[in-house]
C-alpha cells in the first residue's frame, strides 16, 4: 500500500467515523429537543422537507413536526426519551438510523406511562452538516399509568 493509498483509506475511515459520530449526537440531541421543548432548535435537526410519520399522524416540514410533537406531548408533566441500540448506515451524503426509543410521559407527580418505539431515520448531509428527512416511529409497546414507586 503507498502512501497515498494510506492517507486516503485513513481520510475515508476518519470522515465515516466523524460522520457516524454526528449523526449520534443528533439522534440524542432529538431526545432533548422533545424533552426540554427546544424547537427553536428545530432547523438544526430536521431538513425543511422533512416528513414523519406515526401513530399521532404524519408531518410534513418544520412547522407541521413541531405542531405534531407539541400535540403529543405537550399534556404531560415531563417527558424523558432515551435512544439506545443505533444501527448506522452511511452511504454517501445519506444516511438511515435505526435506534430504540424508551420514553417515560409523567402524567402527574404520583404517574407515569412508559412507551417503547423504533425510530427509523433517514438523513442527508447539508451545508449545515447532517440533518434528518425523514422520520418514522413505530410503535412496540405502551403502558397505562403506573403509580411512583419513587
Amino acid at each position: 500500500m503507498t502512501t497515498t493509498e494510506r492517507t486516503t483509506t485513513t481520510e475515508t475511515l476518519v470522515r465515516e467515523l466523524a460522520d457516524r459520530a454526528e449523526l449520534a449526537d443528533l439522534v440524542a440531541r432529538h431526545s432533548l429537543w422533545i424533552d426540554e421543548h427546544r424547537y427553536d432548535e428545530t432547523d438544526r435537526l430536521f431538513t425543511d422537507d422533512v416528513v414523519v410519520t406515526s401513530r399521532r399522524g404524519e408531518a410534513r416540514g418544520l412547522d407541521a413536526l413541531v405542531a405534531l410533537v407539541r400535540r403529543g406531548h405537550d399534556g404531560y408533566a415531563r417527558t424523558l426519551h432515551h435512544k439506545g441500540n443505533l444501527v448506522v448506515e452511511i452511504d454517501g451524503d445519506t444516511a438511515t438510523v435505526r435506534a430504540h426509543d424508551l420514553a417515560v410521559f409523567v402524567l402527574d407527580e404520583d404517574t407515569e406511562s412508559i412507551a417503547a418505539a423504533v425510530h427509523r431515520y433517514g438523513a442527508r448531509r447539508t451545508a449545515d452538516g447532517w440533518r434528518f428527512d425523514r422520520l418514522e416511529v413505530t410503535p412496540v409497546a405502551l403502558t397505562g399509568a403506573l403509580e411512583r414507586a419513587l
